[in-house]
């Protein structure tokens, strides 16, 4: 895989819209509850990883309404998206392993 490694926003935006579309609010709360509260996107940043997303073709704009005078967009994991969110667990799940293995995590012997 020859593309770096997605921002940690990036990552769970797509997670978040891996079984479901969702609008922009409905989106942070699903990142705040994948991280256990721990990241809880700020709107300016979170517009702008939407943004950014859309653009490269990773997400999708599926429906776009007003609401109490306000336009909001429901997102969409696009087929590219789904693919790098697959790419990206993958390359994660290699990593963790290997950590998992240098720890002696599992019962997994540390070697030096």
């Amino acid at each position: 895989m020859s593309e770096r490694a997605m921002q940690e926003l990036a990552l769970l935006v797509l997670t978040a819209l891996a079984d479901a579309p969702r609008h922009g609010y409905a989106i942070a709360q699903e990142v705040k509850g994948i991280t256990d509260g721990r990241v809880v996107p700020r709107t300016g940043a979170l517009y702008g990883a939407l943004d950014r997303l859309v653009a490269e073709g990773l997400i999708e704009v599926r429906q776009e309404e007003i609401v109490d005078g306000r336009a909001r967009r429901v997102f969409a994991l696009a087929p590219a998206g789904r693919e790098r969110l697959a790419l990206e667990t993958e390359r994660l799940a290699v990593a963790v392993r290997e950590a998992r293995r240098r720890l002696g995590i599992d019962g997994a012997p540390v070697t030096a």
